[in-house]
Protein backbone atom coordinates (compact mmCIF):
# COMPACT_ATOMS: atom_id res chain seq x y z
CA UNK A 1 0.00 0.00 0.00
CA UNK A 2 0.91 3.57 -0.61
CA UNK A 3 0.58 5.72 1.75
CA UNK A 4 0.98 9.62 1.24
CA UNK A 5 1.83 11.78 4.66
CA UNK A 6 1.56 15.41 4.80
CA UNK A 7 0.03 17.98 7.61
CA UNK A 8 1.09 21.60 8.17
CA UNK A 9 4.28 23.10 8.54
CA UNK A 10 5.50 22.57 12.54
CA UNK A 11 2.77 19.87 12.85
CA UNK A 12 5.18 16.39 13.54
CA UNK A 13 5.68 15.23 10.28
CA UNK A 14 9.20 14.21 10.06
CA UNK A 15 8.38 12.69 13.40
CA UNK A 16 5.86 10.64 12.00
CA UNK A 17 7.62 9.65 9.01
CA UNK A 18 10.58 8.23 11.80
CA UNK A 19 7.77 6.55 13.82
CA UNK A 20 6.49 4.19 10.43
CA UNK A 21 9.95 3.93 9.46
CA UNK A 22 11.23 2.38 12.90
CA UNK A 23 7.91 0.51 12.44
CA UNK A 24 9.38 -0.99 8.91
CA UNK A 25 7.70 1.43 6.03
CA UNK A 26 9.88 2.48 3.61
CA UNK A 27 9.87 6.39 3.82
CA UNK A 28 10.37 8.71 0.76
CA UNK A 29 11.32 12.12 1.39
CA UNK A 30 10.19 15.09 -1.53
CA UNK A 31 12.11 17.48 0.27
CA UNK A 32 15.26 15.07 0.08
CA UNK A 33 14.22 14.71 -3.64
CA UNK A 34 13.50 18.08 -4.56
CA UNK A 35 17.43 18.90 -3.37
CA UNK A 36 18.81 16.13 -5.17
CA UNK A 37 16.96 16.98 -9.13
CA UNK A 38 18.92 20.15 -8.82
CA UNK A 39 22.45 19.29 -7.91
CA UNK A 40 25.08 19.53 -10.10
CA UNK A 41 24.86 17.52 -13.32
CA UNK A 42 21.26 17.03 -13.48
CA UNK A 43 19.14 18.27 -15.96
CA UNK A 44 16.88 20.43 -13.66
CA UNK A 45 20.01 22.56 -12.56
CA UNK A 46 20.82 23.21 -16.54
CA UNK A 47 17.43 24.22 -16.62
CA UNK A 48 17.37 26.50 -14.22
CA UNK A 49 20.63 28.35 -14.86
CA UNK A 50 19.30 28.36 -18.70
CA UNK A 51 16.10 30.12 -17.40
CA UNK A 52 16.85 32.57 -14.03
CA UNK A 53 20.70 33.21 -15.16
CA UNK A 54 24.41 31.80 -14.28
CA UNK A 55 23.84 34.17 -10.96
CA UNK A 56 21.91 31.79 -9.49
CA UNK A 57 24.94 29.53 -9.41
CA UNK A 58 27.78 29.26 -6.83
CA UNK A 59 31.14 29.21 -7.81
CA UNK A 60 31.29 25.35 -7.09
CA UNK A 61 28.28 25.21 -9.45
CA UNK A 62 25.95 24.24 -7.14
CA UNK A 63 22.45 26.17 -6.69
CA UNK A 64 22.66 29.29 -4.88
CA UNK A 65 18.83 28.95 -3.12
CA UNK A 66 19.20 31.77 -1.38
CA UNK A 67 19.35 34.10 -4.70
CA UNK A 68 16.84 31.99 -6.23
CA UNK A 69 14.61 32.09 -3.44
CA UNK A 70 15.02 35.98 -3.86
CA UNK A 71 14.21 35.98 -7.50
CA UNK A 72 10.83 33.34 -6.71
CA UNK A 73 9.48 34.51 -3.67
CA UNK A 74 9.50 37.86 -4.87
CA UNK A 75 7.16 36.70 -8.23
CA UNK A 76 4.72 34.37 -8.37
CA UNK A 77 4.79 33.96 -11.80
CA UNK A 78 8.89 33.23 -11.47
CA UNK A 79 8.35 30.64 -8.67
CA UNK A 80 5.63 28.82 -11.34
CA UNK A 81 8.18 28.56 -14.10
CA UNK A 82 10.55 27.26 -11.25
CA UNK A 83 7.90 24.61 -10.77
CA UNK A 84 7.29 24.13 -14.27
CA UNK A 85 11.17 23.00 -14.07
CA UNK A 86 11.40 21.11 -10.87
CA UNK A 87 7.87 19.39 -10.47
CA UNK A 88 8.54 17.17 -13.25
CA UNK A 89 11.61 15.64 -12.31
CA UNK A 90 11.05 15.44 -8.50
CA UNK A 91 7.57 13.24 -9.77
CA UNK A 92 9.21 11.24 -12.09
CA UNK A 93 11.93 9.96 -9.20
CA UNK A 94 9.46 9.83 -7.00
CA UNK A 95 6.76 7.52 -9.02
CA UNK A 96 10.82 5.50 -9.60
CA UNK A 97 11.42 4.93 -6.10
CA UNK A 98 8.06 4.13 -5.17
CA UNK A 99 8.13 1.33 -8.17
CA UNK A 100 11.41 0.05 -6.82
CA UNK A 101 10.40 -0.50 -2.95
CA UNK A 102 7.09 -1.88 -4.30
CA UNK A 103 9.40 -4.79 -6.71
CA UNK A 104 11.90 -5.48 -3.93
CA UNK A 105 8.58 -6.30 -1.21
CA UNK A 106 5.74 -6.46 -2.80
CA UNK A 107 4.36 -6.39 0.75
CA UNK A 108 6.11 -3.08 2.39
CA UNK A 109 3.94 -0.38 3.25
CA UNK A 110 5.66 2.76 1.07
CA UNK A 111 5.39 6.19 2.57
CA UNK A 112 5.91 9.07 0.66
CA UNK A 113 6.35 12.23 3.43
CA UNK A 114 4.54 15.15 0.96
CA UNK A 115 4.73 18.31 2.58
CA UNK A 116 2.93 20.18 0.01
CA UNK A 117 0.76 16.77 -0.97
CA UNK A 118 -2.63 18.90 -1.42
CA UNK A 119 -1.44 21.82 -3.04
CA UNK A 120 0.60 20.06 -5.60
CA UNK A 121 -2.56 17.93 -6.72
CA UNK A 122 -0.86 14.24 -5.91
CA UNK A 123 -3.61 12.72 -4.56
CA UNK A 124 -3.89 10.04 -7.01
CA UNK A 125 -0.39 8.66 -6.46
CA UNK A 126 -1.51 7.29 -3.24
CA UNK A 127 -4.09 4.37 -2.12
CA UNK A 128 -4.63 6.43 1.23
CA UNK A 129 -3.78 10.19 2.48
CA UNK A 130 -2.19 10.01 5.98
CA UNK A 131 -2.46 13.95 7.24
CA UNK A 132 -0.75 14.70 10.82
CA UNK A 133 -2.56 17.18 12.62
CA UNK A 134 -2.26 19.87 15.19
CA UNK A 135 -4.90 22.89 16.01
CA UNK A 136 -3.74 25.71 14.02
CA UNK A 137 -3.30 27.94 17.25
CA UNK A 138 -0.64 25.18 18.25
CA UNK A 139 0.65 25.12 14.94
CA UNK A 140 1.96 28.89 14.88
CA UNK A 141 3.14 28.51 19.02
CA UNK A 142 5.22 25.74 17.65
CA UNK A 143 6.20 27.16 14.41
CA UNK A 144 7.09 30.75 16.38
CA UNK A 145 9.27 28.65 18.75
CA UNK A 146 11.08 26.42 16.41
CA UNK A 147 11.84 28.94 13.91
CA UNK A 148 12.36 32.17 15.97
CA UNK A 149 9.60 33.68 14.21
CA UNK A 150 7.67 36.59 15.20
CA UNK A 151 3.38 36.21 15.04
CA UNK A 152 3.19 38.08 11.74
CA UNK A 153 6.27 36.10 10.22
CA UNK A 154 4.47 32.48 11.23
CA UNK A 155 1.25 33.82 10.22
CA UNK A 156 2.85 34.71 6.40
CA UNK A 157 3.85 31.01 6.38
CA UNK A 158 1.03 29.66 7.60
CA UNK A 159 -1.09 31.83 4.94
CA UNK A 160 1.40 29.95 1.82
CA UNK A 161 0.21 26.90 2.78
CA UNK A 162 -3.26 25.09 2.41
CA UNK A 163 -5.44 25.47 6.08
CA UNK A 164 -4.73 22.11 8.38
CA UNK A 165 -8.12 22.35 9.13
CA UNK A 166 -8.85 21.85 5.33
CA UNK A 167 -5.97 19.24 5.39
CA UNK A 168 -7.81 17.33 8.28
CA UNK A 169 -10.94 17.11 6.24
CA UNK A 170 -9.43 15.48 2.85
CA UNK A 171 -7.75 12.86 4.99
CA UNK A 172 -8.50 9.00 5.10
CA UNK A 173 -6.19 8.82 8.11
CA UNK A 174 -5.46 11.70 10.56
CA UNK A 175 -3.07 11.88 13.61
CA UNK A 176 -3.45 14.13 16.26
CA UNK A 177 0.10 15.33 17.48
CA UNK A 178 -1.11 17.93 19.75
CA UNK A 179 -0.47 15.47 22.78
CA UNK A 180 2.69 13.42 23.89
CA UNK A 181 4.60 11.64 21.42
CA UNK A 182 3.63 8.44 23.49
CA UNK A 183 0.41 9.33 22.56
CA UNK A 184 1.30 9.63 18.79
CA UNK A 185 2.57 6.59 19.08
CA UNK A 186 -0.27 4.81 19.87
CA UNK A 187 -2.12 6.05 17.10
CA UNK A 188 0.13 4.60 14.74
CA UNK A 189 0.23 1.44 16.27
CA UNK A 190 -3.42 1.22 15.67
CA UNK A 191 -3.44 2.19 12.23
CA UNK A 192 -0.50 0.18 11.55
CA UNK A 193 -2.55 -2.93 12.47
CA UNK A 194 -4.99 -2.06 10.08
CA UNK A 195 -2.68 -1.07 7.40
CA UNK A 196 -0.40 -4.16 8.10
CA UNK A 197 -1.37 -7.49 7.91
CA UNK A 198 0.31 -9.76 10.67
Amino acid sequence: MKIGLTGGIACGKSTVAAMLARRGAAVIDIDRIAREVVEPGRPALAAIAEKFGQAVLQPDGTLDRKKLGAIVFADPAKRKELERITHPAIRAEMKDRMRRFEEEDPDRLIVVDVPLLFESGLESYFDKIMVVYVPRDEQKRRLMARDSLTEEEAEQRLKAQMDIEEKKRRADIVIDNSGPLDETERQLDRIWRDLVPA
